[in-house]
């Protein structure tokens, strides 16, 4: 039996794309993704609970991004999760999941100023 991979999100940005080109003209762009959901607490008091996602974008989907992406835009991606690990500098090793978008649709625009 195989297993599935796949993320379905719908949010805010927190913040603009972070655009790195790499080697061989690679290129990834990293966005802050925040998902909230409001419920009622036991005392019948709306509650909102935010989520914040790091989201991956590689090669044209990161040229979108550093295009079109900004702080405060709504919008709508498709990916698979990823944990990778790492050593701080004091040896600790961590954790990191991040989201690979393969799909990313813009939604809303934040108002221009």
């Amino acid at each position: 039996m195989r297993g599935v991979n796949r993320v379905v999100l719908l949010g805010n940005l927190g913040s603009d794309p972070d655009v790195r080109k790499l080697k061989e003209n690679l290129k990834v762009a990293k966005v802050s993704l925040a998902t909230s959901e409001t419920y009622r607490d036991k005392e019948g008091q709306k509650q909102t609970q935010t989520e914040w996602h790091t989201i991956l974008l590689w090669n044209v989907l990161a040229d979108l991004a550093e295009l079109y992406l900004r702080k405060g835009h709504q919008i709508y991606v498709e990916g698979k999760l990823r944990t990778r690990n790492y050593e701080d500098s004091h040896g600790v090793r961590k954790y990191v999941t991040e989201v690979v978008a393969d799909q990313i649709l813009l939604l809303e625009k934040k108002a221009s100023n």
